[in-house]
């Protein structure tokens, strides 16, 4: 199947009351999980890279790679820039061959996060990409700014951005504590903003707490941290049992696919059916 875009997969997601889910890889073997969980499943996903790769020299190598992966898949991918840091690093990952990319000015002063949103969407709209933008501030290691259905509606309206991520009280990471979910809130913004909506912050966040935020119009969620721990765990497993004796890196990497794929599986069936 070709891949695709945010268009292609969110608008109809959101019509349809449910979630996309978006996972972040690292290399060969998480990206393999994630199609290998969409085939099953027979939903779209969207693979996505952290920024920071964006630093290592080698990221077009993994970008094609990606891409070839989702092209082989029969479902539809999208292979998009999570937490994009500035509109020059935008513009060298639509270079690069994503496709969808985010900017995240969420930590900028308003009309700042405005109008470098608006230049990354035109970037993206010349170059036949999506983008995501973020308006509030969802944590990362910082203090979380919630959203409002006032400012979300008028940045959504400025910018036409094909995907908006907001704050409703989740955080980026594993929780010290357990989350204030204001599905209120998420169910303000939904009623006052047509672009599907985007949770970040998805590890440790409860399941009803979720579909909650799916019913309200949210139709991405972002899954890194416990995913790419599941992983870890199953990897670290499998290496202890070799006691130091040497296994060609495919085959020891089996077991840490099969389970990562069954972890999010599970994941995406439930945000298929809130």
């Amino acid at each position: 199947m070709p891949l695709v875009t945010f268009k292609e997969i969110l608008p109809q997601a959101r019509r349809e009351g449910r979630a996309v889910g978006a996972f972040n890889v690292a290399n060969y073997e998480t990206a393999v999980a994630v199609v290998e969980a969409a085939e099953a499943e027979r939903q779209p996903v969207i693979i996505q890279l952290y920024q920071r790769l964006m630093n290592d020299r080698h990221v077009g190598a993994l970008v094609a790679l990606l891409r070839r992966l989702a092209e082989d898949c029969p479902m539809p991918v999208a292979v998009h820039l999570d937490h994009g840091a500035s509109v020059d690093q935008v513009r060298r990952a639509i270079d690069t061959g994503f496709s969808s990319v985010m900017f995240d000015g969420s930590t900028l002063p308003w009309e700042q996060n405005l109008a470098q949103t608006q230049q990354a969407a035109a970037l993206a709209r010349k170059a036949g990409v999506s983008l995501e933008a973020e308006i509030g501030h969802v944590a990362m290691g910082d203090a979380t700014a919630l959203s409002t259905p006032d400012e979300a509606e008028r940045f959504a309206a400025a910018t036409g951005v094909d995907a908006l991520a907001v704050s409703v009280g989740t955080a980026h990471g594993y929780y010290k504590e357990t989350p204030k979910i204001d599905l209120e809130l998420a169910a303000a913004i939904g009623r006052r903003v047509a672009a599907p909506l985007v949770l970040h912050g998805g590890s440790g966040t409860p399941m009803e707490m979720v579909k909650g935020t799916i019913r309200a119009g949210f139709a991405k969620i972002n899954v890194a941290t416990e995913f790419q721990h599941c992983y870890q765990l199953a990897l670290e497993k499998e290496m202890g049992k070799q006691q130091g004796k040497f296994l060609p890196f495919d085959k020891l990497t089996i077991p840490a696919v099969a389970a990562s794929t069954e972890f999010l599986r599970n994941l995406v069936r439930a945000f298929a059916n809130p």
